[in-house]
């Protein structure tokens, strides 16, 4: 729902989701049985006026979500660990959870070669109750011991208990037009979480106004992300324990960008990046026999690569667009590509519209191999072309769209990497040659 008046705007939304399914399984160990339900709640009130005094435009947001999950999943299956749980070992977590946050801002316009914004605001994050039912307790070295029987675990050992963190933070930028062509856009954000701290974020864009039909950008910025509930304060688990001493992870990237468009058929971009990832938070596989890992800072990241993409309308009826990216990422604790990535990966799609209400498109994505992690001695995962082609029809001048695609045209056998260590050793199959209808009407 979406509602405006005036200066007042106000959206609303629920999400419902039933028997989702687990992919690979909370564990890493396939669950053809467990599923789950997911209920969101969201909803914001927005004041915006653009002459709210001379030379100022104000805005206020104040915005409401609430997330319910509930699960049932078979972690382990039938008789795992020598047969100690006929009945697989069994998990039913569920978590409730509300976030609040009020935003305001405003920017001024009164300088002559300066706009100035400048905001502040707060997030309230309320992990407020959680529940679960088990059929194990975790023994010596993290392993499943039986229960004997599904066990309402909520007060005496949970997997998470309820916990709650506020984020207040202030941001400062401006945008200086300081010679012709050129602007530099300079900014500053600091955040301060109850649960981990402070974090100081600053951005900088040097833009080059080269000729009326090429743009150039000089980009730094840096960037955080803060751990998560569950990455903080699991418990009681045999797959993923938190860590409250975690410190969020960081990114600094700087980038070169051109934009280039000589015509109105024709667009290119072009674009260089290099960026350093610093604490990262990975699950740290625990000393064996345990079968569960805990969150850590653990190691950095530091990458570099490319992206080019272009769009030309050939002629009125046919279109064709296309990218490329390179990327080569290091582990700097192992010096070793940080793998799981491809280092190349190949875009390309036409769209011919060839009749009047009808289209014909077909894309094709080649995505190079990709290595494997350090200490994991498995080959390295080969590379892939999809093909997908789709033909669409708008039945004369209704509302009705027909659409009918076949999606990996020539029955590839496309693989996606597991994780290390192996747990799913050969990796992640993607479909198959699949067929799809679709009818969408307006009104």
């Amino acid at each position: 729902m979406d509602i405006s008046r005036g200066f007042w705007r106000l959206r609303a939304g629920y999400q419902g989701r039933r028997g989702i399914g687990t992919g690979t399984g909370a564990a890493y160990a396939l669950d053809p049985f467990g599923s789950s339900d997911s209920d969101r709640i969201n909803a914001d009130l927005t004041f915006h006026r653009d002459d709210f005094r001379n030379n100022w435009d104000v805005l206020a947001r104040l915005s409401f979500f609430d997330v319910s999950t509930r699960s049932d999943l078979t972690l382990f299956p039938p008789g795992a660990f020598g047969g100690a749980f006929p009945n697989g070992v069994i998990g039913n977590p569920d978590v409730f959870e509300r976030q609040g946050r009020l935003d305001l801002s405003a920017f001024y316009s009164g300088f002559r070669r300066h706009r100035i914004r400048i905001g502040t605001g707060v997030f309230y994050g309320d992990l407020y109750k959680t529940h679960e039912t088990k059929n194990f307790t975790l023994g010596p070295g993290g392993i499943p011991v039986p229960l004997g029987g599904l066990v309402d675990v909520s007060q005496s050992a949970p997997f998470i208990r309820p916990h709650h963190r506020t984020d207040a933070y202030v941001f400062l930028q401006d945008e200086w037009d300081f010679a012709r062509d050129w602007a530099l856009t300079a900014g500053v954000r600091y955040d301060h979480y109850s649960d981990f701290g402070g974090t100081t974020n600053p951005r900088l864009a040097l833009v080059w106004q080269a000729r009326y039909d090429l743009t150039a950008k000089l980009l730094y910025g840096r960037a955080f992300r803060a751990p998560s509930f569950a990455e903080e304060y699991n418990i009681n688990n045999p797959v993923a324990l938190g860590n409250p001493n975690l410190k969020p992870e960081t990114i600094n990237t700087v980038e070169l960008a051109f934009d280039y468009q000589p015509s109105p058929t024709f667009r290119a971009g072009f674009d260089l990046f290099h960026y350093r990832m610093n604490d990262i938070i990975r699950f740290v596989p625990d000393p064996a026999p345990a079968t569960s890992a805990t969150a850590q800072n653990s190691g950095s990241q530091t990458g570099r690569g490319l992206e080019a993409e272009f769009t030309w309308h050939a002629t009125p009826a046919f279109t064709l667009r296309g990218n490329y990216a390179y990327q080569h990422s290091v582990d700097d604790r192992t010096n070793t590509d940080a793998g799981m990535a491809p280092e190349h990966q190949i875009y390309l799609r036409g769209d011919w519209r060839f009749l009047p209400g009808w289209s014909w498109d077909t894309q094709g994505n080649w995505v190079a191999g990709r290595r494997r992690t350090a200490g994991d001695n498995r080959p390295p995962v080969g590379p892939y072309l999809i093909v997908d082609t789709t033909l669409r029809h708008r039945v004369g001048h209704t509302g009705l769209h027909l659409a009918a695609s076949i999606r990996n045209l020539f029955d590839r056998r496309a693989k996606e990497p597991s994780p290390a260590p192996g747990l799913i050793p050969n990796d992640l199959p993607l479909p198959g040659r699949s067929f799809y209808v679709e009818a969408r009407y307006d009104f």
